[in-house]
């Protein structure tokens, strides 16, 4: 396929590389993207799911609920894309993976916690607002099933909300900072399966090629960053990326 040997190449050449990832690496796991013809919000209206409105209204946070016993995602498995991602950080040139996901695939592939940056959180957990403790997801979804219809904090009563970023909230600045900080010191970023239209993080790719990254992308449709890439692949992440590293390793 054309593009895989130059996107190989890019790997192999680069010793500091940085991968960011987008919806579209998770969809092969089963995953649903967000915007895409299939998409979260062809059903769901997102302005239902603002910070402000579910920290006001009690029923926002009771169909939120809802809404996350019905996804599959606690259990969903990394997929080859996934499991790439590893290969590469096995080969010591990776220097993190920023990602916009929120379902820990990355992590339990083999990515090590502290090299992953997730900018819009993680759904596997619950943060209480007031006191900041955290939860199981599953533990939370628990509850729901027992007959809790909108769990609040067991340690303060305090409102529960999945740890992933709404509408209207901000992104952890300390994730944030750590991500541009590595794309600036980046050689080589590698965006896989993201649109690259969501903001704030799709700055994050402008950090590396402003100061003097490579890029290359994989995604099944274009992004408004393919003209300053390096190399473009139109695929399926799993299907690209398991070539791609095939062909690093027979190198």
């Amino acid at each position: 396929m054309e593009g895989i040997p130059e996107a190989a190449t890019q790997l192999r050449e680069r010793r500091r590389i940085l991968v960011f990832t987008g919806a579209g690496i998770s969809t092969e796991s089963g995953i649903p993207d967000f915007r895409g013809p299939q998409g979260v919000w062809q059903t769901v209206d997102p302005d239902e799911f603002t910070l402000d409105r579910y920290l006001r209204y009690p029923e926002t946070r009771r169909r939120s609920w809802q809404m996350r016993m019905n996804t599959g995602s606690l259990d969903a498995e990394p997929n080859p894309a996934h499991r790439a991602v590893v290969d590469l950080w096995r080969t010591g040139r990776m220097i993190g993976c920023v990602t916009q996901n929120i379902d820990g695939l990355h992590q339990k592939a083999g990515v090590p916690e502290d090299k992953v940056f997730e900018l819009h959180g993680n759904m596997q957990w619950a943060v209480c607002l007031s006191c900041r403790s955290r939860f199981p997801m599953p533990e939370v979804l628990q509850r729901i099933r027992d007959g809790v219809e909108v769990p609040d904090c067991p340690d303060c009563e305090g409102i529960l909300k999945p740890d992933a970023v709404f509408f209207g909230e901000a992104l952890p600045q300390k994730t944030l900072g750590e991500a541009i900080r590595r794309a600036q010191n980046c050689d080589l970023m590698i965006v896989i399966g993201s649109t690259l239209v969501i903001y704030p993080a799709a700055y994050v790719p402008t950090y590396a090629t402003d100061a003097g990254a490579k890029l290359a992308i994989v995604n099944l449709t274009p992004t408004p960053f393919d003209q300053h890439a390096a190399v473009v692949i139109r695929g399926k992440a799993g299907e690209i990326m398991s070539k791609v590293m095939a062909e690093v390793r027979l190198s």
